[in-house]
């Protein structure tokens, strides 16, 4: 079981704690700050799931006019960590 903290640009939140089973499936995530509701979607969303699969799905959304969101940055932070 891996703990991963990432710091994310370009968003509200302000960090994203994530923790990845050894068969790379996601067991948890919390964004701090940010809109709770979304964060407690995304968190349903990809408890179980397989990281590459959530990083697939959740790359390149966008948040209003910025250029990234808060999934798009969990994205990145999965991808960093595979």
């Amino acid at each position: 079981m891996k703990k991963i903290k990432f710091n994310p640009t370009g968003v509200c939140c302000r960090e994203i704690n994530f923790e990845l089973s050894d068969d790379n499936k996601i067991t948890d995530v919390q964004f701090i700050g940010g809109c709770p509701g979304n964060a407690l979607g995304i968190r349903s969303l990809a408890i179980g799931i397989d990281a590459n699969e959530i990083a697939d799905k959740f790359a390149n959304i966008r948040c209003g006019n910025k250029e990234t969101s808060c999934p798009d940055q969990f994205a990145k932070a999965l991808r960093e960590d595979l």
